[in-house]
């Protein structure tokens, strides 16, 4: 880890620490996707608005009592602060994690051959770990009915149901993951990243599949409806008896999570950054992949702070999608400005129905408040008309910087489509390649997957497609190395893998790792790019340095009454 990083993350550990005295906001509880929270401090178009609450969950406490009251589900002080005092060489030791011993630089990964190579190696490492811990006695299903696995991940099996098996969804021939998603509506985009994981199977399959089995995702259509949500999750459990769920959208997994989890079923690396998947004492089977929501509020925060330094106390407005997704990020920036009067003097949330057509009215009310700092706070199709919209309201003009969010760093999906109107836009981009990208598309995995789509039809300039392979890779490594585990492939055996996962993944920028440590460390991705858009080439440019902080994110037990983790 460099000295600017070390700088970055201390300033970053001192503004988190004054995020974690922020009292939290509330909210209310609606299980469609369409309805929000809002509250005396936030605006919208047409300031009638209904309530909702977070996801009904009633949570253990597991922070320290000075993180009570804050979003959560972030980085930490004292990680920040003692990442900070490390020198170099015991960095660069803390990112190989002992887990694998595996090193990333004694492999060619220059060459597809070399990837797979670093990947087989490093899932043996877990394997053998796993499997020790296992022989032994110390880890595995014991006598008394409880999974054990490492650092101290526990799940108590004797609360499953009576019926409940450990290879359902496993056939001779067939692996089957049940999956719901968004294919129709404003996020109807996000239907691609089904469509590339397909592809992923077809590949891995074709070359032999896992255990000698052929990978099955059956894929539902819930329309971002979490209402419908609910109804495929019981009908993937019940008809279709998946072996593990996968489910897309902040309002869509918390309106099922509870169920899962009391189904004993893995539901491993949903699609979405909410802080609550890092949550493994009270959700075990679930687990988050990107990097959490809370995160990215304070490293945007972070970055208003170092670049417009001669401006500060600035006012920042954010459009928010008005569910329980949206109401993450607003919430965790809220916690920010909060904390810190001496950078945002005021934060303008307005939110807007994830269905709308249009924003107009939502960008005119937030042109009306004359903002130094907007904040795209949404999702899918409106992540390029707010694009759009702040353009040809005149509101970039006067604006300082304009945030979109990471979940739109799709160049061809949500970038490409706005044209010149995009141009300069930033993003904190949680180190995601896009396999559109001219940065990258020669780089030898994305090479690898554009071909793939190519050959069986599908057009390698869609960026989703590619994020179908971002899901679809690290969740097929965690099931590999389940299936070498003793026992073989079980569910039990799949999430003890996916909570000791740790691996490379080559659609990450290099610099942030990818892993998670039993019940210490519930999100794989822990740091992140700033990069700027460049509408010309159609790339993203990143701007200073890459930061991570791995394993220094708190877990999170999401509070739908006080609206933070506790």
């Amino acid at each position: 880890m460099t000295g600017s990083h070390r700088r970055l993350w201390r300033l970053l550990a001192l503004l988190f620490a004054f995020s974690l005295l922020a009292a939290a906001c509330g909210g209310g509880d609606d299980d469609d996707a369409g309805d929000g929270t809002t509250d005396a401090g936030t605006q919208t178009a047409d300031e009638d608005m209904p309530d909702e609450d977070m996801a009904d969950e009633e949570m253990a406490d597991e922070a320290e009592p000075e993180d009570e009251g804050s979003i959560g589900g972030g980085i930490t002080q004292e990680a920040l602060e003692e990442d900070a005092a490390e020198d170099e060489e015991m960095a660069e030791e803390e990112m190989s994690d002992d887990m694998t011993a595996v090193n990333p630089d004694d492999f060619d990964l220059s060459t597809i051959d070399g990837i797979w190579e670093l990947a087989a190696a490093q899932r043996q490492a877990i394997v053998d770990k796993l499997t020790a811990g296992i022989e032994s006695g110390e880890w595995g299903v014991g006598d008394d009915g409880i999974l054990r696995g490492p650092s101290g991940f526990e799940i108590d099996m004797n609360e499953c149901p009576a019926d409940w098996s450990d290879t359902t969804g496993i056939t001779e021939d067939t692996i089957r993951i049940g999956q719901t998603t968004v294919k129709s509506g404003n996020l109807a985009a996000y239907g691609d990243i089904t469509v590339g994981w397909e592809n992923y199977y077809e590949y891995v399959n074709a070359t032999g599949g896992v255990a000698g089995k052929d990978m099955v995702l059956i894929s539902r259509d819930d329309g971002y409806v979490a209402a419908q949500t609910i109804e495929f999750i019981d009908e993937l459990i019940e008809s279709e008896n998946v072996f593990a769920l996968h489910t897309l959208g902040s309002p869509n997994t918390l309106a099922v999570y509870d169920q899962i989890n009391d189904e004993c079923i893995p539901q491993v690396m949903v699609a979405t950054g909410h802080p609550a998947w890092g949550d493994p004492v009270n959700h075990p089977w679930t687990t988050g992949l990107q990097m959490s929501y809370s995160t990215e509020a304070i490293l945007w925060g972070n970055w208003i702070k170092e670049n417009l330094a001669d401006e500060l106390p600035v006012k920042v407005a954010g459009l928010v999608m008005d569910n329980d997704f949206g109401l993450a990020y607003e919430l965790g920036f809220e916690a920010y400005a909060h904390a810190n009067p001496d950078v945002v003097s005021e934060f303008i949330p307005v939110r807007h129905d994830p269905a709308a057509p249009t924003l107009t009215n939502e960008v005119t009310t937030i042109a009306a408040a004359s903002p130094n700092v907007f904040i795209s706070m949404t999702a899918g199709n409106p992540c390029l008309l707010a694009i759009q919209e702040v353009d040809a309201s005149g509101l970039l003009d006067d604006l300082s910087v304009a945030f979109t969010p990471s979940v739109c760093k799709a160049v061809a999906a949500y970038m490409a489509p706005a044209g010149d109107s995009a141009d300069d836009w930033w993003i904190v981009g949680g180190g995601v390649k896009d396999s559109t990208d001219p940065k990258h598309v020669d780089e030898p995995f994305i090479s690898f997957l554009r071909s793939e789509l190519a050959d069986r039809g599908l057009d390698p300039e869609i960026s989703l497609l590619g994020t179908g392979y971002y899901f679809a890779y690290p969740h097929t490594e965690a099931i590999r190395v389940a299936a070498e585990l003793p026992g073989g492939l079980t569910r039990t055996n799949f999430i003890l893998a996916a909570r000791s996962l740790d691996i490379y993944h080559p659609l990450l920028l290099d610099g942030i790792n990818f892993a998670a440590d039993g019940a210490v460390d519930g999100y794989y991705v822990e740091g992140s790019d700033f990069s700027q858009y460049d509408a010309a080439e159609q790339t993203w440019d990143i701007v200073g340095d890459i930061v991570d902080v791995n394993g220094g994110s708190p877990n999170c037990a999401w509070d739908k009454d006080n609206g933070g983790c506790r």
